[in-house]
Order: structure tokens, then sequence, then C-alpha cells
């Protein structure tokens, strides 16, 4: 039912630009409303809307030539049912918030990104994820969301109730409608370690070796600079009863060796910011993300591609990039190799794949990483590589719809769901078709 009354929308400026700095969000205005019922009035009398989360996607995603709306403005829900194990949050709610909550409850999120910074709904909605053979990407942890549609209403879509359409609502890029609430599966809480080791052998790049590493730990990162070797290994083991890593790492382990202080995976920067790697257990929420959620992790000024693979071909795409060394150290920061479980999610990189994702952060040269991207694709398209949502990318339209099967079945929900496109930019046009 349409409301028939709303509280005021308390900020019309312009929504501004991405944490990188790299993204201009559009003219707006940028709308803030406080309620649900404000929010329907505004949906229900707008021709074109898109959401912002908390601005940490490097594409265009959340761009538009239209209006825009933030949720900050909401009510910050949490409501934990500690006998279901789950939690209700606005969208708008932080990992890290949402993890500090459910830990004080005895309960844990299965997976984090590296960042506790960012909003569920947004990383919902763009695919983003966190490392780990066995964990899948966050919105696989998504059981029912509560959205406002074209016209006003309110839609509320669950795992159980709708199982023929919530695959396709969960990650939908911001085309369905405005997420005001999600509710998410939690487990137990456990403990967790987390140690990095340096320098290793250019023979542990092999396909072996790679596997070796990425499965030692809950959750495993490995960061390198394209010459030819792996230069830090951060691994995080869960401590739990239903896991096999109560043994820490030894100093030495495959050739590498422990480090001997905290170090940030880019070259320089300072480890403050970073969560702890001294291999002492403590809260998942604060060894699960690489940097603390009290600090911003670093001034932001860098640029972020990554593509999903098949897992078991990792080490392969790793050799076909590595001829361009050369030419991609000048324009990096660092890269990083994680990995994702397989998902049912229809617009998922990791559906139907178990896959490793091939990370770049570049400097703030983005000319330069443009006239690279390119070439990269080119080197990776054997592998059929799927690029993250929230990064940028310079594949063909045509060839980034051919990796999603359940393209189709998105579609006519997104035409049953907003027949007239109020959702729509620029971007979700170009790749998946107006």
């Amino acid at each position: 039912m349409m409301p028939t009354s709303s509280t005021p929308d308390p900020a019309l400026h312009s929504p501004g630009l991405s944490w990188s700095g790299t993204v201009d969000y559009g003219p707006g205005p940028l709308h803030a409303p406080t309620s649900v019922a404000a929010l329907q009035a505004l949906v229900a009398g707008s021709t074109r809307l898109r959401a912002l989360g908390t601005r940490h996607s490097f594409s265009e995603v959340a761009a538009s030539d239209g209006p825009l709306v933030t949720l900050t403005a909401m009510p910050p829900e949490i409501e934990i049912d500690t006998e279901a194990s789950t939690v209700r949050v606005y969208a708008g709610v932080r990992y890290g918030e949402l993890a500090v909550a459910a830990h004080a409850a005895g309960l844990a999120l299965p997976n984090m990104g590296s960042l506790p910074h960012i909003s569920v709904g947004g990383a919902s909605a763009t695919g983003t994820h966190g490392s780990g053979n066995r964990s899948r990407s966050l919105a696989s942890s998504v059981r029912e969301i509560e959205l406002v549609t074209a016209g006003g209403d309110l839609l509320t879509l669950s795992r159980d109730a709708d199982p023929e359409v919530f695959d396709g609502a969960v990650l939908s890029l911001g085309t369905l409608g405005i997420v005001t609430h999600l509710t998410l599966d939690l487990v137990p809480a456990a403990p967790m370690r987390q140690t990095v080791h340096l320098d290793f052998p250019a023979e542990r790049m092999d396909e072996g070796s790679l596997a070796e590493m990425l499965g030692a730990g809950a959750s495993v990162s490995l960061f390198h600079h394209w010459d030819g070797h792996i230069a830090q290994a951060w691994v995080k083991q869960r401590l739990s009863e239903d896991t096999d890593e109560d043994t820490a790492l030894p100093e030495h382990w495959l050739g590498g060796r422990r480090a001997s202080g905290p170090v940030h995976p880019l070259p320089g920067m300072p480890a403050d910011f970073c969560t702890d790697q001294t291999g002492e257990p403590g809260p998942a929420h604060e060894r699960l993300p690489h940097f603390r959620l009290e600090f911003t992790p670093s001034s932001g000024e860098e640029i972020q591609s990554e593509y999903f693979v098949p897992r078991e071909r990792i080490s392969e795409a790793l050799a076909a990039v590595m001829p361009l060394g050369e030419r991609i150290r000048p324009l990096l920061h660092a890269s990083e190799v994680r990995t994702v479980a397989a998902d049912e999610l229809w617009l998922s990189p990791a559906q139907h794949r178990e896959s490793a994702c091939v990370h770049f952060t570049w400097k703030q040269l983005p000319a330069e990483v443009a006239a690279l991207l390119p070439e990269i694709e080119e080197r990776l398209a054997p592998f059929a590589p799927r690029p993250h949502w929230g990064k940028v990318f310079a594949l063909d339209p045509q060839v980034v719809q051919a990796q999603y099967p359940d393209l189709e079945r998105f579609r006519a929900l997104r035409d049953r769901l907003d027949p007239v496109r109020v959702f729509r930019n620029e971007y979700v046009d170009r790749l998946l078709g107006a």
C-alpha cells in the first residue's frame, strides 16, 4: 500500500565522489529519508532513482545522471535472533558494526570482506566477498530482503518463501528496488588467529603450492607484485571443533618465513590500521578483515580491478598474465589472490564455480590502467573471467553477459519489479541490457 504521508527529506545536496575520489556519482540531488515511509513516498514520486552505499565501489555501478538516495539517516537497526541464529539489519549498517553486535550475542558472521567499513546492503548488491575455500560471497548469507519497488510498495522476499526468484533478488546491482532491510544467517562465535608469512620462493607459484597456501585457513589472502613469487600470505585460522586449524603454522612454511612484526599489504604503508597478526586468538571480527573498523585503511588514492577464474586454474591464470609484469608493476600498489566458494546467485561472479580471484590494487592512474586492462583481460580470456561488479574492468558487455546463464531469468524479474526502469543507470543498461 502506498504511504499517505512521510517524514520530510532532511538532505538534498550533491552526491560527491567515491571513497577513492575516482567516481563522480553525478549531479544529484542526493536524498536522505529518515524512515521507510519517507523512502516509499520518494520512490513513488520518482521516475529515476539510484541508491548509494558507503561509496567504496570503484566502478560506476551506483553513479547516475539522475537523483540518488542514501539510507544513512535511517534508524541503525540491528535485531539479533539468538534462537534462529539470524540478524535483521537496515541496509546501511556496516559489517564491522554488525559483527560487534553479533559477537556480544555469542554469534558471528560466516565471513567478512577485507574492509569492515562497507555496508551490508551495498556489499550484497554488488557481490562483494571475503576469502576462503568454503566461504561464499557475502550476499550468500542473506536469507531475506525488504525493498521498496518502483511504485513505492514495500516487498519482502525470502530464501524459504520465494525460492523461484530469491537467488536473483539478493545480488541485483540495485536494479530491482531500494533495499531497506536484510536478514542474514549467523554462526556460533569462535576465536580466530591471524599470521603473515613473507617471501615465498618462485617455485611455490605452482598449482599444488598455491592450493596448499589457499587451503591453510578459513580465510587466506596472497599478495604479490607480478614478479614471479608470493610476497605475503595472510592466513586466518578459525579455532573450533568444526575445523582442523588448531595447529598454528610453523615459523618457516612452504619456503616463506613468519613476519617478525605487523605488515601492511601495500608496500610502504604503516600497519597501524591492520588487524592483529600476532597469532593470538581473538574475536573473528578482529581477525577476518585486513583492516580495523576504527581506522580508515588508506588515503583511498587507488583503483581496483578483480576477475573471478576457476579455482583449479589459478596458477595457469597467474602465469598467463605474468609476462605483463614489467608493465603492471609501475602502475601497481599490490595484487591479491583470494578464493570464493560457489553459490547459486544469478549475478554472482562465483555462480556455479569454485573461484579464485585475480585482484589488482592500482595507483590512481586511470588512463594508464584503462589502457592496460584490455591486455590483461585478453590473457585471462581462456579462463572465462568474471569481473567484480564494483571494480574497474574493460570487458565487452556481451562477453560479460555470456558468463551468466540466468541472465534472462534476471531480466524477467527486473521487468516484473521495475518495468519502467526507475532504478536504471548507464552502467546497468550497458552491462545487463536496458
